[in-house]
């Protein structure tokens, strides 16, 4: 992992840039306009001038409005960036890996959790609110309006379908952009993530065991895949999902990776 990919913070989670990546055809994403991350409730003062020198011009945010209430994010002083909130869908009214952990005994183990998950990303890339909301993150970067910040939960899921998304229209290889996925893993304080969003997990689940609430903070390569999978089964293929779902047809990849991308 680049060091300077991830921004460590003591109370913002999994705060990364997941430009930089070479595009299939030549040149690569640009460093520095393309940031990903989980909930900012818990951002330090010294977290937030972090943030504010990264110069956001837009931020989207993937939550729920029942997500925002229970942990409202902090912004940097005088932040006057846009900030695009998601429409709530008809259910599931909390992030996928805590919906996936809802209603089991604490007793389940990893195994369990990672099948759980796996099912959950068979519907994750056709959530009417999460694809509006990559439409708009996707406007927002065409446009050069300049840096960008799309953030859910945890960063991990929603961020990690919606991430891929921009990723593959604009010409990253499949490859790096599991990789890119897989970092939220070992990005910055990883233990420090996982205890809090333990917190979270018990929280709204009751008794559960560290071994499954370890596993739900985490990610895998087959909950990807298995979008992929669905995407494949849906759409025929990623770059009609691209174009039916997201509306990133050849015309709008061209123009998104004119905007984000150099060399």
């Amino acid at each position: 992992m680049s060091e300077w990919r991830v921004i460590p913070m003591a109370g913002v989670h999994n705060f990364r840039d997941y430009g930089g990546y070479t595009l299939v055809g030549g040149g690569r994403l640009k460093r520095g306009m393309l940031w990903r991350s989980g909930q900012h409730n818990g951002a330090t003062d010294d977290d937030l001038d972090k943030v504010a020198a990264v110069g956001l011009a837009s931020v989207f945010d993937l939550r729920t409005s029942k997500e925002r209430a229970l942990y409202p994010c902090r912004r940097p002083d005088g932040y006057a960036g846009e900030v695009h909130f998601s429409a709530d869908p008809d259910r599931p009214k909390f992030a996928p890996h805590i919906e996936a952990a809802r209603g089991f005994a604490g007793a389940r183990d990893a195994g369990f959790i990672h099948e759980m998950m796996s099912d959950t990303y068979t519907r994750i890339a056709f959530r009417p609110e999460l694809l509006a909301m990559t439409r708009g993150h996707a406007k927002a970067l065409s446009e050069g309006k300049g840096p960008s910040l799309i953030n859910c939960m945890a960063g991990k899921d929603r961020t990690g379908v919606a991430v891929a998304a921009i990723q593959l229209a604009a010409g990253v290889h499949r490859d790096d952009v599991m990789a890119d996925y897989l970092l939220t893993n070992t990005a910055g304080d990883s233990e420090a993530r996982i205890r809090k969003g333990m917190e979270t997990v018990r929280g709204v689940n009751g008794d559960i065991s560290d071994e499954a609430a370890r596993a739900i903070m985490g990610v895998e390569p087959e909950y990807l895949e298995a979008a992929f999978a669905a995407i494949d089964e849906r759409h025929g293929s990623i770059d009609a999902w691209l174009a039916e779902a997201l509306g990133l047809d050849e015309a709008a990849r061209d123009q998104l990776r004119a905007a984000i991308a150099e060399g």
